[in-house]
């Protein structure tokens, strides 16, 4: 088995609503002011945004259940980021032949094999990945909440060596040459960033924080000024 990137995004924990986001942008505008604007629309129905999300209690116990199947040692290094994106160039520094990917999208690229002729984004990182012959094998543990199906990528599963798996079928003693855990800041609430920083933190190894921008938010006192600029996100 060779040296693999293990690849978590946050939204493997996060409750189906997130799923009815879709964006291959990743700015200012989808990973902050798009959720006030989505705050303000909802409270305008009488509904509260925020209580519409909720957290896997999977997070508990998470790094736990990885440390068995992983080897995971201090030399491996830990990467965090917003974009997902950077999970491709992460695994072409560290030379990895295997992708294992811990995510509500497979980000294998939607529209078929069209959409890897697109530049890398993180929509398709791990479907150009796989096009380019960087990795031999993309291995998808799908969250629990995830509403995709691997049918959805028939074209793509046809011609690349993709397995879908489900944790407790992991096979134990993979080689972990790096770990990036991304926030995905278009789909994960803002709300939730200090539940991101201790998920991070209970892995228990030092990191490298790569453009991921702190994310103020407060839904007190918004002006009228503010909910304009929201609304014309």
């Amino acid at each position: 088995m060779g040296n693999s990137l293990l690849s978590i995004d946050w939204d493997y924990f996060i409750s189906t609503e997130n799923q009815g986001i879709v964006s291959y942008v990743e700015n200012k505008k989808t990973i902050i002011d798009a959720w006030y604007k989505r705050y303000i629309q909802a409270k305008a129905k009488g509904k509260n945004l925020q209580k519409s999300f909720q957290l896997s209690h999977e997070i508990e116990k998470f790094w736990d259940k990885i440390k068995q199947v992983f080897q995971i040692s201090e030399n491996t290094e830990v990467i965090v980021s917003d974009s997902h994106t950077l999970s491709y160039e992460i695994a072409k520094k560290y030379h990895c032949r295997e992708v294992y990917l811990f995510d509500a999208h497979s980000d294998l690229g939607y529209g078929g094999l069209q959409s890897l002729e697109f530049e890398v984004n993180c929509a398709n990182w791990l479907g150009k990945l796989l096009k380019q012959q960087d990795i031999e094998k993309a291995h998808i543990i799908y969250s629990p909440f995830t509403k995709e199906q691997p049918e959805y990528f028939k074209q793509i599963n046809n011609i690349f060596n993709i397995n879908y798996l489900q944790f407790e079928n992991l096979p134990s003693g993979i080689k972990t040459s790096a770990i990036h855990i991304c926030r995905s800041g278009a789909w994960s609430p803002p709300w939730f960033d200090n539940k991101f920083t201790e998920f991070i933190q209970k892995l228990g190894l030092p990191y490298k924080v790569i453009d991921c921008p702190i994310r103020k938010w407060s839904t007190k006192n918004i002006s009228f000024a503010d909910q304009l600029n929201y609304m014309l996100t």
